[in-house]
């Protein structure tokens, strides 16, 4: 038996099972599909050729044992199909591929002649081969598939020549084509995931440096926002004088909107029960109050703040409705929690009445006020009324309730959107030129384990059929030559330059020549012809990174050569010629078939796999983007949600009015909170003294005389500890109208800071008066403070030996 030139193939790739890169998974797919065509081709041409050519006698014999292997390619190929009608189970697909080997082995006996024995070793060795990609990821299946077609083959061996044994040389033949394709595969497979690694460790700085600029630009247009908004309003009102305040009220609910508006909003929190302290009463045109409302309000009720803003302003415009339809001057609001979790918010009244199914759809109060906008934010309202029977509106929202996305929260404004193509294009390249290589490796070690373990055993058994033998060995060093020409630049990661690569295809036709010259025609492909199925891999890692037509117009040049040499000896047999047909086709046949494999890996599954990385890439980005951005947000906004909101709110409907002292102090703390928020993304040497001037500036912007001095050396401090440091000067200069001093200490274990400045606060908001203890807690800064008369002293300090890792940006 001979298995002619199937010396084993390069290409594919394969991940671990679990998590394969996309190159990697996507060449296993290919390969896979490759392997399965390939060996059904040869399984149903070879399979017809053998009952065409059997006795009349055995052709029933023949079909019974091929015809059962041709539908076991059929199935094979249908669960190629992604989705399948129905899965297949892998037990049952192995048993098929094991089904072809063994029936095709078994058919031997019965078809019988010289050229049906090429036919089934021709089958058996393409499946040896294509078995190890097929099941690249499985490599017990696929060598036990690769026993099966050992086994088939030494069977009918015996059977067609029952006083002789299998042949030992061809079933050595077989070990080795299988252990060459499994070795070619791995090759390629090792670049496969090389590629991958190197792709991902990229796609991961590209990730890490997209996120950090998504999250600048977020900051300042967020920033920007509350300067021009809330934080020029506030400070207006703490410098507040007896102008008229009639801008007032539409300038804080326009600035309300807008800082509802930016994107990331709706992770801080706030206390619906002090939202709903400020909803108006229902105000005339004459400013009069037209509806007095009776609160029950269980308290507090932590909800998002964009749930929260939908129901205050819902019940707003309610409220506004029961002034102007009711016919009455009283309502009640309640509001509470139920066990489930659910926040449960209430209004209703004893007025007139009205058919909610009658409203006409041009009104929009109820539809849009106050259904839609709960809706939008993944909540519920109800309105329950009939004539006579009053109104009452409902408004429901589930802590376990998921906010829609608003669009500015799916893409925030002006964040950066960065393009794919080049990343696309980069992880393409990266991933051919990974492949190439492989690809050039795998064909190079089959050149060499083909020449020096098959080749070399044919030319030395036959050395009396070479006239001359000289010329035969001289061949035979040449391409060693060329191959070991190749992998001096393989091997160092190189590709073959032009010029050497054109000698050595020279050289390789060269060997073809004569070889097909020095050989006696009748014997050309057989045995004795170590050459034919051996200077085609040889070419193969020589042109593997050109366009397939080059590969295939060097195999035409090589059979041509092999023609003519048979030609001018005469002309051959019709055995003659099909024997040589049938290798030629075999052989040339099945290495162009890698060729357009490696060709097909190159340019359509390395784009691919490209491609697939880079929108894995970009859906990471995103997701990482907005998972930084939520909590950056919720940690920029908790302070100021649970503060300024209220302030804006109460400003805008009339609760809280501007000529009020203690307004105008809340406002100017509010304020100088703000500016210090701002003061953080400014990149100085000393971020702690830079943010603490902010809060200083404000002061003096209304009017106060503020002395600040710093002793000590500056250091790092982490932003958690210097906004915890800087609130209670914060709080203290806010509520300061007349002169305040500030002193910052720095020692090598602690830092201070502490002012002096009068409290205004005249006993009512104490609260207000003194700092927030949650920043100072959670820093581990310890905040004293000491009134004595008017004065009052404030200190935080936090001990650089006792704190904790914090980050320091």
């Amino acid at each position: 038996m001979r298995l002619g030139g199937y010396a084993g193939y390069g290409g594919g790739a394969a991940g671990p099972i679990g998590n394969p890169g996309s190159g990697e998974r996507l060449l296993n797919l290919a390969l896979e599909r490759y392997g399965v065509w390939l060996r059904s081709t040869v399984v149903c041409l070879c399979g017809a050729l053998g009952v065409v050519s059997a006795d009349a006698t055995e052709i029933p014999l023949a079909v019974s044992l091929l015809v059962p292997a041709l539908l076991a390619c059929g199935v094979r190929l249908c669960s190629l199909r992604r989705p399948l009608p129905f899965p297949l189970p892998l037990a049952l697909l192995w048993t098929l591929d094991a089904a072809v080997v063994v029936l095709t082995g078994l058919s031997q006996p019965v078809l019988g002649g010289a050229g049906a024995d090429v036919m089934v070793e021709a089958i058996i060795g393409i499946c040896v081969i294509t078995f190890q990609h097929e099941w690249a990821t499985r490599p017990m299946a696929a060598a036990a598939l690769a026993g099966s077609g050992t086994a088939a083959c030494a069977l009918g061996d015996v059977l067609s020549s029952p006083g002789a044994g299998p042949e030992p040389v061809e079933l050595v033949r077989i070990v080795v084509l299988a252990g060459l394709s499994r070795a070619a595969y791995l090759i390629v497979r090792a670049q496969a995931r090389a590629a991958d690694r190197s792709a991902a460790l990229r796609a991961a700085a590209r990730r890490e440096a997209e996120v950090a600029a998504a999250r600048r630009a977020t900051e300042r247009e967020y920033l920007a926002t509350l300067h021009d908004t809330a934080s020029a309003t506030l400070l207006m009102v703490s410098q507040g004088d007896a102008r008229d305040w009639s801008w007032l009220p539409p300038r804080a609910r326009q600035d309300l909107q807008a800082l509802s508006a930016v994107p990331g909003f709706e992770t801080g929190s706030v206390d619906l029960a002090a939202l709903l302290g400020c909803v108006p009463e229902g105000t005339g045109g004459e400013g009069e109050a037209l509806v007095q409302l009776k609160t029950r309000i269980d308290g507090p009720l932590a909800v998002p703040s964009g749930p929260g803003l939908a129901i205050f302003n819902g019940v707003r415009e309610a409220v506004t409705n029961v002034a102007r339809h009711s016919g009455v001057r009283e309502a009640e609001l309640r509001a509470w929690t139920e066990q489930d979790g659910a926040v449960v918010v209430e209004l209703s009244d004893a007025g007139r009445g009205f058919d909610p199914r009658c409203v006409p759809a041009r009104r929009r109060g109820i539809s849009g006020s106050v259904i839609g906008r709960m809706h939008a934010v993944g909540g519920t309202a109800t309105v329950t009324s009939a004539p006579g029977t009053g109104t009452r509106v409902q408004w429901r929202w589930h802590t376990g309730a998921r906010t829609p996305r608003t669009g500015h929260e799916a893409q925030p404004a002006d964040l950066p959107r960065p393009t794919r193509a080049w990343a696309h294009t980069a992880v393409a390249r990266l991933i051919r030129r990974q492949l190439l290589h492989g690809a050039q490796l795998a064909a190079l070690l089959i050149s060499l384990l083909s020449q020096f373990v098959l080749s070399l055993q044919q030319i030395t058994a036959h050395q009396s059929a070479y006239r001359p033998a000289w010329a035969q060995t001289a061949a035979f060093v040449c391409l060693a030559a060329v191959a070991a020409c190749g992998a001096a630049f393989l091997l160092r990661g190189r590709q073959i330059p032009p010029r050497v690569r054109a000698w050595s295809l020279a050289s390789v036709l060269t060997v073809s020549a004569v070889c097909a010259f020095t050989l006696a025609p009748e014997r050309l492909t057989g045995p004795q012809d170590w050459a034919f199925g051996l200077v085609g891999w040889h070419a193969l890692f020589l042109l593997a990174d050109l366009p397939v037509r080059a590969f295939a117009a060097f195999l035409g040049a090589h059979v041509g050569i092999n023609a003519i040499a048979v030609l001018l000896s005469g002309a051959p047999t019709a055995a003659e010629s099909a024997a040589m047909g049938i290798a030629a086709i075999t052989t040339c046949g099945f290495q162009l078939s890698v060729g357009i494999l490696v060709t097909r890996l190159l340019h359509g599954t390395a784009p691919a796999a490209g491609d697939e990385a880079a929108r894995v890439e970009e859906l990471r980005t995103r997701e990482r983007i907005h998972e930084d951005m939520q909590r950056d947000h919720k940690e920029r906004y908790r302070a100021l949600t649970a503060t300024t909101v209220p302030l804006l709110m109460g400003l805008g409907h009339g609760v809280l009015s501007p000529h009020d002292e203690e307004v105008r102090l809340r406002c100017g703390v509010e304020a100088a909170r703000m500016r210090r928020l701002f003061a953080e993304s400014d990149a100085v040497s000393d971020p702690l003294l830079n943010e603490l001037r902010a809060c200083v500036e404000v002061a003096e912007h209304q009017g106060v005389a503020v002395s600040l001095a710093v002793r000590g050396r500056p250091g790092e401090v982490p932003r958690e500890v210097r906004r915890a440091l800087i609130d209670p000067v914060v709080v203290t200069l806010g509520r300061t109208r007349s002169t305040a001093r500030v002193t910052v200490v720095w020692t090598s274990h602690e830092v201070r800071v502490s002012v002096v400045g009068t409290d205004r606060s005249d006993g009512r908001t104490t609260e207000e008066a003194s700092p927030s203890p949650g920043p100072a807690t959670a820093a581990n800064v310890s905040v004293t403070r000491t009134a004595r008369g008017g004065s009052v002293w404030v200190e935080a300090g936090w001990s650089k030996r006792a704190a904790p890792e914090v980050d320091l940006t």
